[in-house]
């Protein structure tokens, strides 16, 4: 059975790395010493490429165009911009994203990133373990809802 080449040009996760591996013939780019060399002698073999646009990787239409048996470009991240979509589309090379999985994380931490922020959180936590309480008390905090009265 022919070993099905997949890169991965970054570190992602190490459960993804040894899942790929159990398949198919993984290709660890920022391990290799010279990746020009490696590019060149393994470009027909490289058949899916794992990418994340978020870290500063992607799959833009050069690098698109140098594997010429590209099938599948698989990006973990939301943004599509670092992915040379057109030339996918004319290649009929298939695109996979991540949208809407960390639209609720998201958003849980921007509620919680307000809270902290009007609650003082930090900074009481510093009061609190530097015995400051013993010297008296902490001022008091906004609370969510006295401002977003004011936002109706």
């Amino acid at each position: 059975m022919e070993s099905i080449g997949v890169l991965m040009p970054i570190p992602m996760n190490s459960y993804l790395e040894t899942e790929l591996k159990k398949c198919f013939n993984l290709f660890k780019l920022w391990t290799l010493p010279n990746k020009t060399r490696f590019i060149k002698e393994n470009a027909e073999s490289i058949r899916a490429i794992i990418e994340n646009s978020f870290s500063g990787t992607g799959a833009d239409a050069n690098t698109i165009s140098t594997f010429p048996n590209l099938e599948i470009v698989s990006s973990f991240s939301v943004g599509m911009d670092k992915v040379g979509l057109k030339l996918c589309k004319e290649k009929g090379i298939r695109v996979t994203n991540t949208p809407d999985v960390l639209t609720n994380d998201v958003s849980d931490l921007a509620i919680g990133l307000m809270l902290a922020g009007l609650r003082r959180l930090c900074e009481s936590n510093r009061y609190v373990r530097a015995s400051k309480w013993k010297k008296g008390d902490y001022k008091l905090t906004a609370m969510v809802f006295f401002h977003y009265a004011y936002l109706v």
